[in-house]
């Protein structure tokens, strides 16, 4: 989701060196795309995303711009996926959020983006419904073993 372009102005602002910055949400709460909870007397006034590095916060809103518009990709489906309950600006944000943690790991492990691809959160959520399913049945005194039924040909 983020261009060579986009890349150098990311490195320039916050260097290579991830040690000034404690954790990922420490990172992303100095860009500024931290939603802060403004709470009163326990009712919430408000949720706007903290002031923060102007330069940083409008790459990685061009760049998250630019990763919701492509196909089969987890930023696009979270990006969707949000929009549908909250509204297309909050799921530009947090997507915006989830690719600053990702710059965050890739420079301070060193490690290489891997791509999870549009199908990653319904197949955790399936994977997560399938477990809690077998474990209210064993629950109930039943030993359940899970098999993939085949598809069935009329």
């Amino acid at each position: 989701g983020i261009k060579e372009r986009s890349a150098t102005s990311i490195i320039a602002e916050l260097g290579t060196d991830m040690e000034s910055f404690e954790t990922a949400a420490h990172l992303v709460s100095w860009a500024g795309l931290k939603p802060r909870n403004d709470e009163s007397a326990g009712k919430i006034k408000g949720r706007r995303i903290t002031h923060g590095n102007k330069q940083v916060k409008a790459v990685i809103t061009e760049a998250a711009w630019a990763a919701t518009r492509t196909k089969n990709t987890f930023f696009s489906e979270r990006y969707h996926r949000i929009a549908a309950r909250r509204g297309k600006k909050r799921a530009l944000i947090a997507v915006g959020h989830s690719q600053l943690i990702s710059v965050y790991l890739i420079l301070s492990t060193g490690a290489r983006y891997h791509e999870l691809g549009a199908q990653y959160v319904q197949a955790k959520i399936e994977r997560k419904r399938k477990n809690y399913l077998k474990a209210e049945l064993q629950k109930l005194g039943f030993e359940v073993s899970l098999t993939k039924m085949q598809a069935s040909a009329n």
